[in-house]
């Protein structure tokens, strides 16, 4: 029997030593180590373009969406490093009191939040998710294990390599933030399997991969599903509006999973929406597929088979289809959504309401596009990724939804009788 030890479980030793580290860093040692972090970004600018040129370079036969996601610029490099400042500016969250009391037998209790552990973060391939979930758990007081996509393996690299100078830098142990380099998905159940060392793990990325590591761990899973969003528009909606809506949901970021990928229309405004809501689309670049009742409207749109209604395109193409009402909504949203996000465009109150209340999803948007549900425009400073568990976060996570709770009890020699 082979006693060598894989790369997982090396990297997540490393990671809980770490972790005991940052448990007691001083709200001032992680905020200057992130700082310290933006500051080697920057400063390996070159080396992070080169390996992202290299990445790119292996993929020229992939669609345009893919590209985009993976693709770094100079001003792509900027933002990164913003974000690590951005995050180090964050309130910190460790130590913050949730609630305390004092019991009619003079003992105070107080609920304060502290550092989860270690995070393994698994993604797809997304420069920006390497650099946020590093910043992220290291200001909740986090160890994290980062294991991207097999694409952007140069581009993590260079960028995992500047983010230890800038810990070393400030005095932090470098495995506080550390790339699983293997790349098959026996690392992967490898490291999901950590228990005792992983304290989290959270896959953001297609079914196979959350099947996979869902079926396979032996920590505690939040998942970031794919996005089979809607946006329903019902009769009573300004067709300025949901035009506008929709546009910018679908053609803002692509290949995001908060982009829209169908909209549902009423029968009712559909002679009226259908016909400038495709022109618009087209004219941004998208695809449209419909159902019979939309090519009714609008004859030369692509006509949708069953397996639109299910896909995450994460590209320029948006399902359409008409429904009778909100109840037909309502009824194609419970079977197709994958509970991320979804939204109704009305002036109706009341319908407004029995959406938001019927809906089942993390996020349920009233007259807003889907792509606003994000950390960030949430007013949450970043996100780590937008959770459809339910239980321990649901929706964008931040750095709360990376800490736990402990129990702070203060006596004067109380006893239980």
């Amino acid at each position: 029997m082979s006693t060598t030890r894989s790369e997982a479980d090396l990297k997540a030793a490393d990671a809980r030593r770490a972790a005991t580290r940052l448990h007691f860093a001083s709200d001032g040692e992680r905020r200057g180590a992130l700082q310290a972090m933006a500051q080697a970004v920057r400063a390996g600018r070159a080396e992070i373009l080169q390996a992202n040129a290299r990445d790119l370079g292996a993929l020229a036969d992939r669609p345009r969406a893919f590209r985009d996601r993976l693709a770094l610029t100079d001003a792509r490099v900027d933002r990164l490093a913003d974000a690590l400042q951005t995050i180090g500016d964050l309130p910190d969250p460790v130590g913050q009191v949730v609630e305390s009391r004092t019991l009619p037998n003079g003992m105070r209790i107080a609920r304060v939040r502290v550092p989860l552990g270690v995070v393994a973060m698994i993604y797809e391939s997304r420069p920006n998710v390497t650099v946020d979930a590093a910043g992220l758990c290291l200001r909740a007081g986090n160890a994290v294990i980062l294991r991207g996509g097999a694409e952007s393996v140069h581009s993590d690299r260079a960028l995992v390599t500047a983010i230890h100078a800038g810990l070393r830098a400030a005095g932090l142990p470098a495995a506080a933030v550390s790339l699983l380099e293997q790349r098959d998905y026996q690392a992967i159940q490898d490291l999901v399997g950590r228990r005792g060392l992983v304290d989290l793990v959270i896959p953001r990325g297609g079914e196979a991969l959350i099947d996979f590591v869902t079926e396979h761990a032996r920590v505690p899973v939040l998942k970031h599903e794919k996005g089979v969003t809607h946006i329903f528009v019902d009769r009573d909606a300004d067709v300025e509006m949901a035009v506008r809506i929709i546009v910018n949901a679908k053609t803002n970021r692509p290949s995001t999973c908060n982009a829209l990928e169908k909209a549902l229309v009423d029968a009712e405004i559909a002679p009226w929406l259908l016909p400038p809501l495709v022109r618009e689309l087209r004219a941004a670049g998208v695809e449209v597929r419909g159902d019979p009742e939309t090519r009714r409207f609008v004859p030369d749109v692509i006509p949708a088979t069953e397996a639109d209604w299910e896909a995450e395109y994460l590209d320029l193409i948006l399902a359409v289809r008409v429904v009778p009402g909100i109840d037909g909504a309502l009824q194609h949203i419970r079977a197709h959504s994958t509970g991320l996000a979804d939204g109704i465009v009305t002036q109706d109150a009341d319908r407004a309401e029995r959406f938001v209340r019927e809906v089942d999803s993390a996020a349920v948007l009233v007259n807003a596009s889907t792509r606003l549900v994000d950390g960030g425009e949430f007013g949450r400073g970043a996100e780590i990724g937008i959770s459809t568990s339910r239980l321990h976060a649901r929706g964008p996570m931040g750095l709360e939804e990376l800490t736990t709770t402990k129990w702070i009890v203060r006596g004067t020699g109380q006893v239980r009788t």
